[in-house]
Protein backbone atom coordinates (compact mmCIF):
# COMPACT_ATOMS: atom_id res chain seq x y z
CA UNK A 1 0.00 0.00 0.00
CA UNK A 2 2.92 2.60 0.58
CA UNK A 3 3.63 2.58 -3.14
CA UNK A 4 -0.27 3.60 -3.89
CA UNK A 5 0.10 6.39 -1.25
CA UNK A 6 3.35 7.92 -2.14
CA UNK A 7 1.68 7.95 -5.80
CA UNK A 8 -1.62 9.57 -4.28
CA UNK A 9 0.39 12.17 -2.07
CA UNK A 10 2.37 13.15 -5.66
CA UNK A 11 -0.50 13.10 -7.39
CA UNK A 12 -2.15 15.84 -5.10
CA UNK A 13 1.12 17.64 -5.05
CA UNK A 14 1.94 18.00 -8.96
CA UNK A 15 -1.46 17.73 -10.45
CA UNK A 16 -3.70 19.12 -7.45
CA UNK A 17 -2.11 22.33 -6.15
CA UNK A 18 -2.13 21.16 -2.32
CA UNK A 19 -0.54 23.33 0.03
CA UNK A 20 2.43 21.50 1.47
CA UNK A 21 0.29 21.24 5.22
CA UNK A 22 -2.50 19.49 3.37
CA UNK A 23 -0.45 17.49 1.85
CA UNK A 24 1.12 16.58 5.07
CA UNK A 25 -2.52 15.92 6.62
CA UNK A 26 -2.98 13.43 3.74
CA UNK A 27 0.24 11.65 4.32
CA UNK A 28 -0.50 11.38 7.79
CA UNK A 29 -3.98 10.18 7.69
CA UNK A 30 -3.01 7.60 4.88
CA UNK A 31 -0.06 6.17 6.94
CA UNK A 32 -2.28 5.69 9.87
CA UNK A 33 -4.77 3.89 7.76
CA UNK A 34 -2.06 1.47 6.58
CA UNK A 35 -0.36 1.10 10.16
CA UNK A 36 -3.62 -0.09 11.20
CA UNK A 37 -4.40 -2.95 8.11
CA UNK A 38 -1.89 -5.20 7.50
CA UNK A 39 -4.27 -6.51 4.68
CA UNK A 40 -3.08 -6.28 1.31
CA UNK A 41 -4.86 -3.09 -1.10
CA UNK A 42 -7.55 -5.38 -3.47
CA UNK A 43 -8.72 -7.24 0.04
CA UNK A 44 -9.61 -3.96 1.89
CA UNK A 45 -13.61 -3.66 2.54
CA UNK A 46 -15.59 -1.05 3.46
CA UNK A 47 -15.59 -3.13 7.23
CA UNK A 48 -11.57 -2.81 7.13
CA UNK A 49 -12.43 1.19 6.73
CA UNK A 50 -15.23 0.94 10.01
CA UNK A 51 -13.04 -0.59 11.91
CA UNK A 52 -10.28 1.85 11.58
CA UNK A 53 -13.02 4.84 12.40
CA UNK A 54 -13.66 2.49 15.62
CA UNK A 55 -10.34 2.49 16.51
CA UNK A 56 -9.50 6.33 16.29
CA UNK A 57 -12.89 6.79 18.44
CA UNK A 58 -11.87 4.55 20.97
CA UNK A 59 -8.51 6.56 20.75
CA UNK A 60 -10.58 9.43 21.97
CA UNK A 61 -10.04 11.00 19.11
CA UNK A 62 -12.24 14.13 18.25
CA UNK A 63 -15.20 13.82 15.46
CA UNK A 64 -13.60 16.13 13.15
CA UNK A 65 -10.25 14.24 13.10
CA UNK A 66 -11.71 11.17 12.41
CA UNK A 67 -13.89 12.77 9.79
CA UNK A 68 -10.53 14.78 8.34
CA UNK A 69 -9.06 10.74 8.50
CA UNK A 70 -12.01 9.38 6.88
CA UNK A 71 -11.92 12.13 4.40
CA UNK A 72 -8.25 11.53 3.26
CA UNK A 73 -8.81 7.50 2.97
CA UNK A 74 -11.95 8.18 0.91
CA UNK A 75 -9.58 10.47 -1.64
CA UNK A 76 -7.31 7.86 -1.98
CA UNK A 77 -9.89 5.35 -2.63
CA UNK A 78 -11.59 7.61 -5.43
CA UNK A 79 -8.23 8.04 -7.20
CA UNK A 80 -7.14 4.15 -6.85
CA UNK A 81 -10.55 3.27 -8.47
CA UNK A 82 -10.56 5.75 -11.10
CA UNK A 83 -7.01 5.14 -11.89
CA UNK A 84 -7.84 1.39 -12.21
CA UNK A 85 -5.58 0.16 -9.19
CA UNK A 86 -8.74 -1.60 -7.58
CA UNK A 87 -11.81 -2.79 -9.37
CA UNK A 88 -14.06 -1.26 -6.59
CA UNK A 89 -13.80 1.93 -4.14
CA UNK A 90 -14.89 0.37 -0.70
CA UNK A 91 -15.22 3.93 1.01
CA UNK A 92 -18.34 5.30 -0.86
CA UNK A 93 -20.29 2.97 1.55
CA UNK A 94 -18.71 4.12 4.90
CA UNK A 95 -20.70 7.17 6.30
CA UNK A 96 -19.25 10.31 7.64
CA UNK A 97 -19.45 11.01 11.56
CA UNK A 98 -21.61 13.96 12.41
CA UNK A 99 -19.62 16.59 13.66
CA UNK A 100 -20.97 19.26 15.80
CA UNK A 101 -20.73 22.74 13.88
CA UNK A 102 -19.44 25.24 16.18
CA UNK A 103 -19.94 28.74 15.25
CA UNK A 104 -16.33 30.69 14.29
CA UNK A 105 -15.32 33.09 16.98
CA UNK A 106 -14.97 36.76 15.79
CA UNK A 107 -13.42 39.99 17.46
CA UNK A 108 -15.69 42.92 17.78
CA UNK A 109 -14.79 46.26 16.23
CA UNK A 110 -13.18 47.58 19.73
CA UNK A 111 -11.37 44.35 20.11
CA UNK A 112 -10.20 44.21 16.19
CA UNK A 113 -8.83 48.09 16.68
CA UNK A 114 -7.21 47.77 19.60
CA UNK A 115 -5.10 44.54 18.04
CA UNK A 116 -3.91 46.05 15.20
CA UNK A 117 -2.91 49.24 17.03
CA UNK A 118 -0.68 47.43 19.47
CA UNK A 119 2.43 47.35 16.64
CA UNK A 120 4.85 50.23 17.63
CA UNK A 121 7.28 51.90 16.78
CA UNK A 122 8.93 52.00 13.39
CA UNK A 123 11.29 49.40 13.57
CA UNK A 124 11.14 46.31 10.87
CA UNK A 125 9.08 43.73 13.14
CA UNK A 126 7.04 46.72 14.20
CA UNK A 127 5.75 48.17 11.01
CA UNK A 128 5.95 44.31 9.27
CA UNK A 129 3.65 43.11 12.65
CA UNK A 130 1.52 45.94 11.90
CA UNK A 131 1.24 45.49 8.35
CA UNK A 132 0.27 41.55 8.53
CA UNK A 133 -2.44 41.69 10.90
CA UNK A 134 -4.39 45.01 8.97
CA UNK A 135 -3.92 43.17 6.13
CA UNK A 136 -6.04 39.64 7.41
CA UNK A 137 -8.39 41.99 9.09
CA UNK A 138 -8.66 43.83 5.93
CA UNK A 139 -8.86 41.57 3.64
CA UNK A 140 -9.98 38.62 5.28
CA UNK A 141 -6.67 35.76 3.50
CA UNK A 142 -5.88 32.04 4.83
CA UNK A 143 -2.24 32.31 6.65
CA UNK A 144 -1.02 30.06 4.32
CA UNK A 145 -2.40 33.41 1.50
CA UNK A 146 -0.50 35.66 3.07
CA UNK A 147 2.69 34.29 3.94
CA UNK A 148 2.87 32.73 0.02
CA UNK A 149 2.21 36.83 -0.67
CA UNK A 150 5.33 37.88 -3.21
CA UNK A 151 5.50 41.64 -4.20
CA UNK A 152 4.85 41.25 -7.28
CA UNK A 153 0.97 40.00 -6.06
CA UNK A 154 0.66 43.39 -4.30
CA UNK A 155 -1.08 46.48 -6.81
CA UNK A 156 -0.08 49.32 -4.55
CA UNK A 157 -1.57 52.40 -7.03
CA UNK A 158 -5.14 49.83 -7.10
CA UNK A 159 -5.18 48.67 -3.47
CA UNK A 160 -5.32 45.58 -4.39
CA UNK A 161 -3.58 42.22 -3.75
CA UNK A 162 -3.54 39.15 -6.04
CA UNK A 163 -3.93 35.81 -3.88
CA UNK A 164 -3.06 31.99 -4.55
CA UNK A 165 -5.57 30.31 -2.73
CA UNK A 166 -7.18 26.76 -2.38
CA UNK A 167 -5.91 24.25 -5.42
CA UNK A 168 -4.01 27.24 -6.30
CA UNK A 169 -6.92 29.33 -7.82
CA UNK A 170 -5.89 33.05 -8.08
CA UNK A 171 -8.61 35.88 -7.10
CA UNK A 172 -7.69 39.43 -7.07
CA UNK A 173 -8.78 41.42 -3.45
CA UNK A 174 -9.16 44.78 -2.27
CA UNK A 175 -6.91 46.21 0.19
CA UNK A 176 -8.54 48.61 2.53
CA UNK A 177 -6.91 52.30 3.02
CA UNK A 178 -5.78 51.47 6.49
CA UNK A 179 -3.71 48.05 5.97
CA UNK A 180 -2.35 49.55 2.40
CA UNK A 181 -0.74 52.59 4.95
CA UNK A 182 0.49 50.07 6.63
CA UNK A 183 1.97 47.83 4.01
CA UNK A 184 3.85 51.51 2.82
CA UNK A 185 5.33 51.92 6.12
CA UNK A 186 6.78 49.11 6.31
CA UNK A 187 8.22 48.53 2.85
CA UNK A 188 11.06 50.74 3.35
CA UNK A 189 12.21 48.66 6.29
CA UNK A 190 11.27 45.93 4.07
CA UNK A 191 14.07 46.91 1.72
CA UNK A 192 16.44 47.82 4.09
CA UNK A 193 17.33 44.04 4.38
CA UNK A 194 18.62 44.36 1.00
CA UNK A 195 17.68 40.28 0.60
CA UNK A 196 17.09 38.54 -2.90
CA UNK A 197 13.48 37.41 -2.02
CA UNK A 198 10.70 38.03 -3.39
CA UNK A 199 8.59 37.06 -0.67
CA UNK A 200 6.37 40.51 0.59
CA UNK A 201 6.89 39.40 4.52
CA UNK A 202 9.96 37.87 5.70
CA UNK A 203 11.78 36.94 9.37
CA UNK A 204 14.44 39.17 10.11
CA UNK A 205 16.93 36.88 9.12
CA UNK A 206 15.62 37.72 5.59
CA UNK A 207 13.81 34.55 4.99
CA UNK A 208 9.79 34.07 4.08
CA UNK A 209 7.95 34.09 7.26
CA UNK A 210 6.32 30.96 7.92
CA UNK A 211 2.55 30.31 8.89
CA UNK A 212 3.64 29.06 12.00
CA UNK A 213 5.29 32.85 13.02
CA UNK A 214 2.63 34.78 11.59
CA UNK A 215 0.60 32.64 14.44
CA UNK A 216 2.32 33.62 16.99
CA UNK A 217 2.71 37.18 15.94
CA UNK A 218 -1.48 37.20 16.26
CA UNK A 219 -1.38 35.52 19.73
CA UNK A 220 1.77 37.61 20.88
CA UNK A 221 -0.17 41.27 20.22
CA UNK A 222 -3.70 39.38 21.50
CA UNK A 223 -2.20 38.59 24.56
CA UNK A 224 -0.64 42.19 25.10
CA UNK A 225 -4.54 43.45 24.34
CA UNK A 226 -5.79 40.93 26.72
CA UNK A 227 -8.23 39.30 25.17
CA UNK A 228 -9.89 36.75 26.64
CA UNK A 229 -9.27 33.94 23.60
CA UNK A 230 -6.14 34.44 21.95
CA UNK A 231 -7.34 34.31 18.61
CA UNK A 232 -5.41 33.34 15.64
CA UNK A 233 -4.69 34.35 12.18
CA UNK A 234 -8.09 32.65 11.37
CA UNK A 235 -10.01 34.29 13.70
CA UNK A 236 -9.21 37.61 11.45
CA UNK A 237 -10.42 35.94 9.01
CA UNK A 238 -13.84 35.00 10.38
CA UNK A 239 -13.96 38.76 12.22
CA UNK A 240 -13.76 39.95 7.64
CA UNK A 241 -16.24 38.05 6.99
CA UNK A 242 -18.93 38.42 9.94
CA UNK A 243 -18.37 42.43 10.12
CA UNK A 244 -18.87 42.60 6.42
CA UNK A 245 -22.46 40.83 6.83
CA UNK A 246 -23.24 42.60 9.72
CA UNK A 247 -22.90 46.07 7.47
CA UNK A 248 -24.94 44.30 4.79
CA UNK A 249 -22.83 42.96 2.20
CA UNK A 250 -24.17 40.08 -0.06
CA UNK A 251 -23.48 37.07 0.94
CA UNK A 252 -21.88 36.07 -2.74
CA UNK A 253 -19.52 38.64 -2.57
CA UNK A 254 -18.15 37.53 0.85
CA UNK A 255 -17.79 33.95 -0.84
CA UNK A 256 -15.90 35.36 -3.57
CA UNK A 257 -13.18 37.39 -1.20
CA UNK A 258 -12.86 34.50 0.80
CA UNK A 259 -12.20 31.98 -1.65
CA UNK A 260 -14.85 29.23 -0.82
CA UNK A 261 -15.46 26.81 -3.51
CA UNK A 262 -18.70 26.46 -2.32
CA UNK A 263 -21.56 29.01 -0.65
CA UNK A 264 -22.41 26.66 2.17
CA UNK A 265 -19.16 27.26 3.25
CA UNK A 266 -19.78 30.89 3.59
CA UNK A 267 -23.10 30.40 4.99
CA UNK A 268 -21.78 29.73 8.60
CA UNK A 269 -21.70 33.32 8.96
CA UNK A 270 -25.49 33.71 8.37
CA UNK A 271 -25.99 31.80 12.14
CA UNK A 272 -23.38 34.06 13.32
CA UNK A 273 -25.34 37.17 12.13
CA UNK A 274 -28.10 36.03 13.59
CA UNK A 275 -26.94 35.53 17.23
CA UNK A 276 -25.79 38.91 16.91
CA UNK A 277 -28.78 39.99 16.06
CA UNK A 278 -30.65 37.91 18.79
CA UNK A 279 -27.83 39.88 21.06
CA UNK A 280 -28.54 42.94 20.12
CA UNK A 281 -32.57 42.46 20.25
CA UNK A 282 -32.79 40.69 23.78
CA UNK A 283 -30.01 44.28 24.49
CA UNK A 284 -32.99 46.81 22.86
CA UNK A 285 -36.48 45.11 23.04
CA UNK A 286 -38.87 46.48 25.47
CA UNK A 287 -39.80 43.44 26.27
CA UNK A 288 -36.57 41.38 26.08
CA UNK A 289 -35.79 43.06 28.94
CA UNK A 290 -39.24 42.75 30.66
CA UNK A 291 -39.00 38.74 30.26
CA UNK A 292 -35.67 39.14 31.97
CA UNK A 293 -36.78 40.62 34.77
Amino acid sequence: MKKNIDRFLDYLKAGQGVSPLTLKAYAEDLRDFHAFTDKRLKNIDNHDIRSFLAFLHHKKLMKSSIARKLASVRSFFKYLHREGFISSNPARLVSTPRVPKNLPRFLTIDEVFSLVEKPQGDTFSATRDKAILELLYSSGLRVAELTSLDFGDLDIKESLVRVKGKGMKERIIPVGSRAMDAIRNYLPERISLKKESQALFLNVRGGRLTQRSVRRIVVHYSRMVSLSSHPGPHTLRHTFATHLLHEGADLRVIQELLGHSSLSTTQKYTHVDIKHLMEVYDKAHPMARDDEK
